[in-house]
């Protein structure tokens, strides 16, 4: 053999090693490589089946980028409102609230009979829960809110004011704490906005409402860019509306005889 062709051969043969060995090194590997793929590829699909699946049942959804006012949490398509803590009592308790919101309007627009049994929810210091009071004289004015230290500001006003007609009620956020069937009227004057869960806590309200009982919604109006107040501590109309449709409210009336807010009146039907 001519010693060229033989220095050709020997290189083919050295070639043709190295390929099988090679591929029998890469077969392997391939493999593995091949199932790492496939298990991500199944992980990812489980777990956006997973995130639909939350995503579906959950009537609450969380952001991360949202309004500071808020707390990033949304119901429904609107923001939850950061909550009002009991270091604001001052404010609520201001004497310039009664002329700006025109506090004894709102109070006389309730249609209040004199046996009637009232929620006032998110009752803060009990500013409406005492003016209801006397015009309630046969029933009584339950003032629920789910601070400790509002319920010792309402206590303390009892005591101050020596009416006997007013029952502090201490709520949890997803519940008023209030017996079925017990109220004929609940009254949320600018608390419902903060609620963080406000499914839930409606569904114990209308629990608590007797069959045809009133539900009275009064809010800042969110349909107003120049009313001063944070815009997530404001709601309109047409979200007030379906929020409480979604827990079975029937909407009777707006009064609109307020300077800031809305005053809605939605009502309990007997088959709930």
């Amino acid at each position: 053999m001519h010693p060229i062709a033989s220095k050709h051969s020997n290189t083919k043969y050295k070639i043709r090693n190295i390929v099988k060995k090679t591929a029998q090194f890469i077969k392997p590997l391939t493999a593995i490589i091949l199932t790492i793929i496939c298990l991500l590829s199944q992980n990812g699909c489980t777990a956006a089946k997973a995130t639909d699946t939350t995503n579906s049942d959950t009537i609450y959804q969380q952001r991360k980028i949202h309004n500071p006012d808020g707390t990033g949490k949304f119901y429904m398509g609107r923001e939850i409102a950061q909550v009002m803590g009991y270091q604001g009592a001052g404010w609520l308790e201001r004497p310039s609230r009664g002329m700006e919101e025109k506090s004894a309007r709102l109070v006389n627009n309730l249609d209040l009979k004199p046996t009637d049994i009232v929620a006032d929810i998110g009752a803060g210091t009990g500013y409406f829960s005492f003016r209801i009071a006397p015009l309630v004289p046969d029933g009584k004015v339950l003032a629920v809110d789910v601070q400790p230290e509002m319920i010792n500001f309402i206590e303390l006003n009892k005591q101050e004011k020596n009416i006997a007609n007013v029952e502090a009620v201490l709520g949890s956020i997803d519940n008023p704490n209030l017996p079925e069937n017990s109220v004929d009227l609940v009254v949320m004057v600018d608390a419902y906005h903060e609620f963080a869960y406000p499914r839930e806590m409606m569904q114990g309200i209308v629990k608590a409402l007797k069959p045809g009982g009133r539900m009275v919604s009064i809010e800042y109006r969110g349909e107003n860019p120049l009313l001063p107040i944070k815009g997530l501590h404001k709601m309109t109309q047409q979200q007030v509306k379906k929020e409480m449709a979604a827990v079975g409210l029937v909407w009777k009336e707006t009064k609109e005889m307020l300077p800031q807010q809305h005053l809605m009146v939605f009502e309990k039907q007997s088959q709930i």
